[in-house]
């Protein structure tokens, strides 16, 4: 039970906060609400007021005629009487009065009441009980009224106006009494009431239809607008507004249907250039690598024979030799990205252990490392860590990481750490060296970029090894991410999931930069 009022109020809180028409509608709803109960109150407290009013108008008039007849009455019978009887005589002839009236505001139960000094009280009928506050009220000479719910014979009860009035009888202490019942004017009452709801209900649903109609007319273009810029985004360009009629929000639909036109025509520009920038990159670097053979197989001739060369000629072989291999790295760059670009790059995923390609990684740069004396140590688990990827890919976004950390380290030691998680495999590389400014954790991503362009590259790179990796991260549906503080260190982390189709939500390892210089061992 509890749960289900909990999951209808988090629905109810949804809908208020997510939905303009529902948050219109209730306030609406609440403020209608409240005005009908006022007035509903107000009215009642009005109407009751003058039935009250009404009602003990009556009961004046008539107390003072029931007190002329019951003295005649009482006067005309003798003393000889006893006192009940004369009494009762009275009462039978106000009873008579009362019942002969055609008018039930006026219908009325007579009690006469006689107190002694010795406190004795004789009634008629006999035992009617009137409340003593009132008895002492019309015992000092006033005419006096009070509510009170008095009881039938048969034992049920009922709400009354008892007034009372004292006599000029021979009787002394003789006192008057007239219980009108209140039932009428409660029947009138609850029938009012029972209106005035039924009226303050129908006044809210009415005011709560409008709302919605009113609301239905500004939402439901918004909601278009909101769902076709969806559609816009998710890639159908052809989607536009209807335009109805010339208000405002026929002139939205116009606005919104013009921006559609220009997006899309700026959409397809820029598709038609990214294919073209795309095309010739893929075209010049394949045209490339026919002059490229022919230079290298030519430079491998020359450097054959380099023992025969003159200083400065073999100097040349040698500086050729460098350039020819890093331009042939630069093509092969040049195809993997746009390879990447053109969505072509698949992805050979085996099962496989993601030490594997970190330790392939680790022999392919331990050269670099030992050309800078730099300490790479490796945190790996004793256990296999089975993932499921492209070992080639892996390999490579690693092979960069690590380059580039050892190309930036400033000669410090650099820690590579592996850690998983039932749900995916953490890699992180982190160093010492220069650090990146703020801003710098996306820059390092983009093609070609450098944050110092004087700044000599030992490890040979191209400017696209960073962009690839992010790019093959992508591809395995992991993410490949930087953090780092100037002068004192990065760290580049690489996130994959177990199971590309699967996907992750919790990342093994936290992505933690160096805050702090290094310690120094002693």
């Amino acid at each position: 039970m509890f749960k289900k009022l909990a999951k209808l109020q988090q629905r109810v809180s949804e809908a208020w906060r997510t939905s303009l028409q529902v948050r219109f509608i209730g306030s609406v709803l609440i403020a209608s609400g409240v005005v009908m109960l006022v007035l509903g109150f107000a009215l009642a407290s009005v109407v009751t007021q003058r039935l009250v009013d009404a009602k003990e108008e009556v009961a004046l008039s008539e107390i003072e005629r029931a007190r002329e007849t019951v003295e005649q009455q009482i006067n005309a019978t003798g003393s000889s009487t006893s006192l009940q009887a004369r009494l009762n005589s009275a009462r039978a002839t106000l009873t008579q009065q009362s019942q002969g009236t055609a008018d039930k505001a006026v219908v009325y139960e007579p009690v006469l009441v006689v107190e002694d000094q010795t406190g004795t009280v004789v009634t008629s009928p006999e035992g009617y009980r009137i409340p003593k506050a009132l008895r002492d009220f019309v015992a000092q000479g006033q005419v006096s009224n009070q509510y009170a719910t008095m009881n039938r014979a048969d034992g049920s009860t009922y709400n009354a106006l008892i007034i009372g009035t004292p006599t000029n009888a021979d009787i002394q202490n003789l006192q008057v009494y007239m219980v009108m019942s209140m039932e009428q004017e409660e029947s009138t009452m609850a029938l009012m009431r029972g209106l005035l709801a039924t009226a303050g209900l129908v006044v809210v649903v009415l005011l709560v239809g409008i709302a919605w109609l009113a609301t239905q007319q500004i939402t439901a273009p918004v909601r278009s607008a909101s769902r076709i810029a969806e559609r816009l985004a998710a890639g159908h360009l052809r989607e536009r507004m209807a335009v109805e009629g010339e208000d405002e929000m026929a002139r939205l639909a116009l606005s919104f249907n013009n921006m559609a036109d220009k997006l899309s025509s700026q959409i397809h520009q820029l598709e038609e250039y990214g294919d073209l920038q795309r095309q010739f990159t893929s075209d010049v670097s394949h045209e490339l690598r026919t002059p490229l053979t022919t230079v290298r197989m030519a430079a491998d001739m020359i450097a054959a024979d380099d023992d025969s060369l003159e200083p400065h000629t073999k100097r040349a072989s040698q500086l050729m030799i460098r350039e020819l291999d890093r331009f042939e790295s630069l093509l092969g760059d040049l195809l993997e990205i746009s390879r990447h670009d053109a969505g072509v790059a698949d992805l050979a995923a085996t099962k496989l252990d993601a030490r594997a390609p970190l330790e392939s990684a680790a022999d392919q740069t331990r050269h670099l490392a030992d050309e800078l004396n730099v300490d790479v140590s490796y945190d790996l688990p004793d256990e296999p860590v089975a993932i499921e990827g492209d070992s080639r890919r892996i390999e490579r976004i690693l092979r960069n990481l690590i380059a580039n950390a050892i190309d930036h380290s400033e000669g410090n030691p650099i820690v590579v750490k592996l850690d998983s998680n039932e749900e995916a495999v953490a890699f992180t590389v982190t160093d010492h060296g220069v650090g990146l400014k703020p801003g710098q954790e996306e820059l390092v991503f983009n093609r070609f970029w450098r944050a110092d362009a004087s700044r000599k590259r030992h490890s040979g790179g191209t400017g696209l090894g960073l962009a690839i990796a992010r790019e093959d991260a992508l591809l395995h549906k992991g993410i490949l991410d930087a953090a780092g503080t100037v002068g004192v260190g990065s760290q580049f982390r690489l996130v994959l999931p177990r199971d590309p189709e699967a996907g992750f939500t919790q990342a093994p390892l936290a992505l933690s930069p160096p805050v702090g210089p290094i310690k120094e061992e002693a």
